[in-house]
């Protein structure tokens, strides 16, 4: 029942996910996470999970793939596949993609097996013969929308010169907790990476390493307990909404990291912080031209939308 490899000396010592994504085997990480998360993986004819993705295999190992296994078709929370994948845009020196919340930009080691677009591109990209897709930018796992990927390492260049240039329109949409006032303005702030906590803090007034972040906003639907707002980014800092928005008194709903705990639990509930990046506009790294996309807010925030105008109807 299904294919199986036994490892080699070649291959002892890698993670079975890496094992497993060889373009011999399964083919990629995004694969390989999709068959663990759904009990399609076997080693030693021991069910192998998804905690199981870094362990190391060692020589004599019998790796086993059983992908019509009963009972294993329904994918588990949290797991993607390539149909998951709105692609927005795609040429020969980009694609944009709308990236739905949950799934990692790029893959990362201190979340082995996790689906990454990266990944799910590569998928895409297999049966044209294209390498693995560049990074140019990036979001949050739990901010749902619009990402570039270069396709070749010119345009990479040259997309992620516009970037550092702040050239491109980069807007979001927001809920925050608490009604935010005035409906339109600035926030500037002084914020410094914490390397070893992976979190921006606010800086210190001579901290050699703090940099600016601003962003202007303006409310577009105010409710008592949330705030929607359109976010637009003067700066790209990482996670730099999340803490803006916690630094001004009104962090993101559903935020885990940048909020008190009396607000995250007495505040209007959500599963991820509530974050999507609606609008990028860009010039073509090849002709300069003007492209300019939207994405449409996913299912779960439209919900909550939903739910915070239905609350304040049942108040008034």
């Amino acid at each position: 029942m299904g294919e199986s490899w036994t490892v080699e000396a070649s291959d002892e010592g890698l993670r079975l996910d890496k094992f497993l994504a060889d373009a011999r085997r399964l083919g990629s990480r995004a694969s390989v996470a999709a068959a663990l998360s759904r009990g399609k993986i076997f080693l030693n004819e021991a069910e192998a999970t998804s905690t199981d993705a870094a362990r190391r295999v060692v020589r004599g190992d019998v790796v086993r793939v059983w992908m019509d296994r009963p009972g294993s078709s329904r994918p588990r929370r949290g797991t993607f596949e390539e149909g998951d994948l709105r692609v927005v845009h795609e040429d020969d020196d980009l694609v944009v993609v709308d990236k739905p919340p949950g799934l990692l930009t790029v893959p990362l080691d201190r979340r082995a097996g996790a689906a990454s677009v990266v990944d799910l591109l590569a998928l895409h990209w297999r049966s044209r013969g294209k390498r693995l897709p560049l990074v140019v930018h990036r979001i949050d796992r739990d901010t749902s929308g619009l990402v570039i990927f270069a396709a070749n390492r010119r345009a990479q260049q040259r997309l992620k010169r516009q970037f550092l240039r702040r050239e491109p329109e980069r807007v979001y949409w927001a809920v925050l907790h608490g009604r935010l006032r005035p409906e339109a303005g600035e926030w500037r702030d002084r914020l410094v990476w914490n390397e070893r906590a992976l979190i921006q803090r606010k800086a210190r007034p001579a901290d050699p390493e703090a940099l600016d972040a601003v962003c202007t906003y303006r409310v577009l639907e105010a409710f008592d307990a949330a705030t929607v707002v359109e976010v637009r980014l003067d700066t790209g800092k990482q996670n730099q909404i999340r803490i803006q928005a916690q630094l001004h008194g009104h962090p993101l709903v559903g935020e885990r990291r940048y909020v008190d705990e009396e607000v995250r639990q007495n505040g209007v509930a959500f599963a991820r912080q509530a974050l999507h990046a609606f609008r990028l506009s860009f010039r073509h790294p090849a002709d300069d031209r003007l492209l300019r996309f939207e994405a449409p807010l996913p299912a779960d925030l439209r919900k909550l939308l939903s739910r915070l105008r239905v609350q304040a109807g049942d108040q008034s």
